[in-house]
């Protein structure tokens, strides 16, 4: 005997005929995901034909139909998945007849034990819903006819459509804000361990929302693995269906080997790791979307106002400089119409770099040309590492910039090791994040900590590699160090900084764990720990290190208690470091250009200056491009140099990378001597070409004798160029160093770079009557530590409180 399937091909129309069609299907093993998510949604699709067309016959209903919305509407159905109907009618029929018709459609469903989310509405009804509900708008979006008259289907779908986009600019606000909240409610799916794999940010949900975005025609989704991403978290929600035999969207973690397991994954952190990835990407689109929508209902909101004050003329997009080859425009970071991709190496990290500096997203379609940037060569060149520093130490907004290098996998091509740790996931309830995003808010957490170290580039970028070793066999502060060390050197440190990276990651658990472990009054703990950092200067990054680590972990990691404690450990191991030798100084070496020029100052009585390129390997045409200018200035000692001269580059847009001033004492022609200044520079252009040495000159000449009001020129530039959006900066720190020198006393200034610093630096001084000596000063990225050597005008050394006030006052010119 056979079977109408058998005979026919459908599924009996008979509830048990569904049933067991649906059973063999769902322990089918040749084709889960996408096949038998469609296949289901077919054999779904069948049996409501029969049931429906049966109805029609029974109740003699016309002008009705059965349509499928939401998921079921796409032909997705996950095993526990609702069935989501819509009975729609023309309104011609009686009441009564149109329940009954549902009702012999409903009650086969129900009776089978599935979910049912069901109405029963005429198009006019279900348009004016969807207009006062969000939500059914969203799932009407999706609909898709199944069976009965195709004429209300096809005028409903019409319809929806069309007041969707109508109603665009106010429903998608709206929309964003239920997403918003949904996150808040649910978290971030791609941190969670025990996600909700539907309505947690950068869920399933959310790509359905980016779908309605693009049937606004507002604005589209990157494309770009987002396809790939839904159908993963499809795949999982599936498993999770199946091994649990319950409709839930949450990734239990009792359910995660079991669902790893039957989609052939390795084992549980992998299965994480391969969602995480999933709602990396939907959240990653899901930014830029919404930045896109924004964007574009900001404008036209802007444009009747701009048409009636240009009689109907459309004005051209603002483009305000960033940096050589980034431009700002529309609220992104954007690059330049004389921009290089092919040529420029550093291009990329000079985009992120600006963008995050300057509070501003960078635009995906940028990311994705710098992407075909010429490939860094290794070690990087210096700029490029200041970039990459200055990318790390720029606060909150590195976040955005760098998960939107991740999107584009340029975060690997520059550091490969970090593929390792890319979105693997920590089984820590103290982490809040996954690996590699906990890395990048620990160089967040980081660059707030620069002003109490002397090296804050290297506090930042051990930071970021810290836990670089997570992943490999054995202790992950043991693996990670030579990692840490091999990434240091690629990104052009020299050994010895390469070294102290290697040694921050080696030891970055020390100084928590001692403190919190250990009797901090035995010796043996003190000097343990002694050993193992060797120096002050690796114990004042290691501090820092500690403390923005645990702040980045999450809000159990860290305690007024916990950082007391290790302060209190630091404190000791310093005063034990304090005891051995000094390093003996580095010997100055006067190069013979120098003293060429400190000859020529000496004879013309007047400024003298040299600006030399230093080129990189020559291109394809065979044409070097200058990344860095070495600019020296000598001059007979007088006051008022320091600011002088630093006003003048500052009024050229020169940015200062470092610089060393110090005086040479020359023999004269009556056989006596003089003092001569020599001013050694590594500057850049902001944006823009280098100015002449002979322009640079002049100003300095006019700056010395008072013809030039620099302080003044200065404040109306700034004046005219309001401040960017971006993280605040920490504030300013200016102290003594005792016991440094004996011939002078030494004060250190820790700040963030900006135009002019060096100027308000030196004008303090000069407004404090002190003699400057030498002056040291070293841009770390967004950070100058500068180190000044000063004494009385009679070349004393200040006293305690003298040196103590000047400090005061330079700081107090730096926060002004």
């Amino acid at each position: 005997m056979t079977t109408p399937e058998q005979t026919t091909g459908q599924p009996d129309p008979g509830p048990s005929g569904y049933a067991a069609a649906r059973l063999r299907l769902l322990h089918e093993k040749t084709r889960p995901g996408p096949p038998r998510r469609a296949a289901l949604a077919r054999l779904t699709d069948d049996w409501l034909h029969a049931l429906f067309t049966a109805a029609v016959r029974e109740v003699g209903v016309q002008g009705a139909a059965l349509v499928a919305v939401g998921g079921y509407g796409r032909g997705e159905l996950s095993p526990r998945s609702d069935l989501d109907l819509l009975l729609l009618h023309d309104g011609g029929s009686d009441a009564s007849a149109i329940a009954a018709l549902a009702d012999r459609v409903w009650y086969p469903v129900w009776d089978l034990g599935l979910a049912l989310d069901h109405s029963v509405r005429t198009t006019a009804e279900a348009r004016k819903t969807a207009g006062q509900d969000l939500k059914v708008q969203l799932g009407l979006l999706d609909a898709r006819h199944i069976v009965g008259d195709p004429a209300p289907t096809a005028a409903l779908r019409t319809a929806v459509l069309a007041d969707w986009r109508n109603q665009a600019p106010k429903r998608l606000p709206e929309l964003d804000e239920l997403c918003r909240e949904r996150a808040e409610r649910q978290g971030e799916l791609q941190f969670l361990l025990e996600p909700d794999i539907k309505e947690a940010r950068g869920g399933l949900r959310d790509a359905t929302v980016l779908r309605a975005v693009a049937a606004s025609w507002l604005a589209d989704a990157p494309r770009e693995g987002l396809a790939d991403a839904r159908r993963a978290l499809l795949d999982v929600r599936d498993s999770l269906h199946l091994t649990t035999g319950r409709a839930t969207d949450r990734l239990a973690l009792q359910e995660q080997d079991g669902v790893a397991a039957d989609l052939g994954v390795e084992d549980a952190d992998e299965l994480l790791r391969q969602v995480y990835e999933a709602a990396r990407t939907v959240s990653y689109a899901s930014d830029v979307t919404w930045r896109e929508v924004n964007r574009v209902l900001r404008s036209r909101a802007a444009r009747p106002r701009f048409r009636a004050l240009l009689g109907g003329s459309r004005p051209a997009p603002e483009r305000t400089p960033l940096a050589e080859g980034v431009v700002e425009q529309d609220g992104e970071a954007v690059l330049a119409r004389t921009a290089r991709v092919d040529r420029d190496a550093v291009l990329p990290l000079r985009a992120a770099a600006a963008a995050a500096q300057s509070g501003l997203p960078i635009s995906p379609y940028v990311v994705r040309r710098l992407a075909a940037a010429h490939p860094m060569p290794a070690p990087w060149p210096a700029a490029a590492r200041e970039e990459f520093v200055t990318l790390l130490g720029a606060g909150e907004p590195t976040v955005d910039v760098w998960e939107a290098f991740e999107a584009e996998g340029l975060i690997t091509r520059l550091i490969p090791e970090w593929e390792r740790v890319r979105c693997r996931p920590q089984r820590n309830a103290v982490h809040t994040w996954t690996v590699d995003r906990h890395l990048v808010e620990t160089a967040v957490a980081a660059s707030a900590l620069t002003r109490r170290v002397s090296r804050p580039d290297l506090l930042l970028v051990a930071a970021l590699l810290h836990d670089i070793g997570k992943g490999l066999p054995g202790d992950h502060s043991e693996a990670g160090a030579p990692v840490a060390r091999t990434v240091a050197l690629r990104i052009g440190f020299d050994r010895g900084d390469a070294d102290v990276v290697a040694a921050l990651v080696r030891h970055h658990l020390l100084l928590v764990e001692t403190a919190t472990r250990r009797d901090l009054d035995d010796p043996a703990t003190v000097s343990s720990v002694a050993e193992k950092v060797e120096s002050l200067s690796t114990l004042e990054l290691l501090h820092a290190l500690t403390e923005a680590d645990a702040l980045a972990t999450g809000p159990a990691a860290w305690s007024a208690w916990r950082g007391s404690l290790v302060t209190d450990l630091v404190g000791r191991v310093a005063a034990a470091l304090a005891g051995k030798a000094p390093v003996a100084p580095r010997p100055v070496v006067t190069s013979a250009e120098q003293e060429r020029l400190a000859v020529e100052a000496l004879r013309t009585g007047g400024p003298v200056l040299s600006l030399h390129a230093q080129p990189q390997p020559p291109q394809e045409d065979d044409e070097p491009e200058p990344i860095g200018v070495e600019l020296l200035i000598a001059l007979p000692d007088r006051p008022g140099v320091l600011p002088a001269a630093a006003g003048v580059l500052a009024l050229h847009r020169l940015t200062v990378r470092a610089a060393d001033l110090r005086v040479v004492e020359l023999p004269t022609a009556l056989g006596g001597a003089c003092d001569v200044l020599l001013l050694s520079w590594r500057v850049a252009a902001a944006y823009g070409s280098l100015p002449q040495a002979t322009r640079l000159r002049a100003d300095l000449v006019r700056a010395l004798d008072g013809s030039l009001d620099i302080r003044s020129r200065l404040a109306e530039r700034e004046a005219a160029y309001p401040r960017r959006r971006g993280t605040q900066a920490p504030p300013p720190r200016v102290t003594v160093v005792p016991g440094s020198s004996e011939l002078a006393t030494v004060i250190e200034v820790r700040a963030q770079d900006a135009p002019g610093l060096l100027h308000r630096i030196g004008r303090a001084l000069e407004e404090a009557a002190v003699r400057v000596r030498s002056a040291h000063v070293s841009t770390l990225g967004a950070n100058v530590v500068d180190t000044v050597y000063v004494t009385r005008a009679d070349g004393a050394l200040l006293t305690e409180g003298e040196a103590s006030t000047v400090a005061k006052m330079v700081e107090e010119a730096l926060r002004g």
